[in-house]
């Protein structure tokens, strides 16, 4: 199967002792014990969430639904304009 290169924005986070990987260019995540092996499991995971779209032949529908946008034969993913930590007031019982 030919292949192509992408870049995608990833956040990697540990959620007590598990790592978490997690892009919202196509809302994936997974973990693993170690920062290395959850870098491993997100590229696999990547690759099989693009082998199903070819599979499935939706590539263009998931994508663009995604935000994704297509230039001649290659897609983009939708552009991270900002990372921040936020913060709110919300309900809580006394």
């Amino acid at each position: 199967m030919p292949q192509i290169q992408i870049s995608i924005p990833v956040s990697i986070f540990k959620e007590d002792k598990v790592f978490v990987a997690y892009t919202p260019a196509l809302d994936v995540s997974t973990c693993a014990d170690t920062l290395a092996e959850v870098k491993k499991r997100f590229a696999e995971l990547v690759g099989i969430f693009f082998e199903e779209l070819e599979r499935k032949g939706t590539i263009n529908e998931v994508l663009e639904s995604m935000g994704w946008k297509k230039v001649k034969s290659s897609w983009s993913a939708p552009v991270e304009v900002e990372h921040s930590i936020e913060s709110f007031e919300v309900p809580a019982r006394s």
